[in-house]
């Protein structure tokens, strides 16, 4: 392809971005895979490169631009190399017309913005939320990490996790399969608010695809039980496949019935050491991974997902033993999901209280602790512990 060819690819995949995320569609990710799947043509430093630009353009537009050639007009202010590339060539762009529409420069949509400053997180603080993620890997702690990363000579440790390693950005971990999984070195920190420790019976109530049971199994040492719970019968098959991967045979998986999930789970009443609830939200902090996703986010969707909260956690509370805890965990920086959800719990249930985790990473922030891609070089995390009277 040539870099003209390369910029319309971009355009037209930018395109299918910005109205996927106007209609609840596929992720960019997924999208891009898609389009690449059909053009066999075109190489792995085409591919490379079309990703690249498409990203840039993302990360450039707090708010959901117009479309793709607004979008990539933005970039062409401040790269002229790519303004070139709008030449009217066949496979490339046309060329710029005197006027068209550019879409406007920001990190995030204004509505946003102001959630974000009433959090604590002032303007200032923003670029740091879409600026692009390293890749982090927690290793199996049966395994020697020094023997399985001997191939990585550029994999440094992450301060405070005894598991935890960050390995440049595009490093293929195909050969580490098995002995460890990809996962952000905030989603390992939260886990360790959860205490895990062999014997235990621990409920994971949001599982999803299992990435942070398989952590709190790993703690687990092979002993106990762990009950990895989700209503998404296609993220929840992928996660005994990863377990068995692990050699990890205490996790239990259970399809939850939604508005029924409380029949599903009466027999787990008052049986649980912890209950882990990771529960949906808007992905805030984790934009620096799917950029596209402020574009998705509507006052409407949070408070959708606000009220979702809230229920999973009136679903947690009976499940957890006589002074057994409930650990809140939210991919998200804004209070409405993180603080405010667990200070609400708190208040309608006497005798609960919050126990602040000691994690090696993040800082204190209302009932619990906050990480953040600002202060932490991880993803953007609230997490609290709420413990059951005795």
């Amino acid at each position: 392809m040539t870099p003209a060819a390369r910029t319309q690819a971009a355009i037209e995949l930018l395109d299918a971005i910005i109205a996927a995320a106007q209609e609840a569609g596929a992720a960019a990710d997924t999208l891009i895979a898609r389009y690449f799947a059909t053009r066999r043509y075109a190489g792995s430093k085409d591919r490379r490169a079309v990703r690249e630009l498409v990203y840039a353009a993302i990360r450039q537009c707090g708010e959901r631009p117009p479309s793709g050639r607004a979008a990539m007009l933005l970039l062409t202010e401040r790269d002229p190399e790519i303004a070139a590339r709008f030449d009217g060539s066949p496979h490339g762009p046309a060329a710029i017309q005197q006027g068209e529409p550019v879409a406007v420069s920001g990190v995030v949509p204004a509505w946003i913005g102001r959630e974000l400053e009433q959090s604590g997180l002032p303007a200032a603080s923003w670029p740091a939320l879409v600026a692009r993620a390293p890749l982090d890997v927690r290793i199996r702690s049966d395994v020697d990490a020094g023997e399985a990363l001997s191939t990585f000579p550029d994999a440094q440790p992450i301060a405070g996790l005894d598991r935890g390693w960050r390995l440049p950005a595009g490093t293929d971990v195909a050969p580490l399969a098995g002995v460890a999984e990809v996962q952000d070195a905030g989603s390992q920190a939260v886990s360790l608010a959860a205490e895990a420790r062999p014997g235990m019976t621990v409920v994971d109530l949001c599982a999803g695809a299992g990435g942070k049971t398989l952590a709190l199994a790993d703690a687990m040492s092979g002993t106990g039980r762990i009950i990895a719970c989700d209503v998404d019968r296609a993220r929840l098959s992928r996660l005994p496949p990863r377990a068995d991967k692990a050699k990890l045979t205490i996790v239990e998986t259970r399809l939850l019935n939604p508005g029924k999930e409380a029949e599903a789970l009466g027999d787990l009443a008052g049986a649980a050491d912890v209950v882990f609830v990771d529960a949906p939200c808007s992905g805030t902090g984790t934009w620096r991974r799917n950029p596209e996703a402020r574009w998705r986010l509507t006052p409407e969707r949070l408070k959708r997902l606000t009220a979702t909260q809230a229920h999973v956690l009136e679903l947690a509370a009976p499940l957890v033993r006589p002074g057994g805890s409930i650990v809140y965990v939210v991919c998200s920086l804004l209070d409405a999901e993180g603080t405010l959800q667990a200070e609400q719990f708190l208040s309608g249930h006497p005798g609960w209280k919050a126990s602040t985790p000691a994690l090696p990473m993040g800082a204190p922030h209302g009932a619990g602790v906050r990480l953040s891609p600002v202060h932490d070089e991880s993803d953007g995390f609230f997490v609290a512990r709420l413990v059951a009277p005795c």
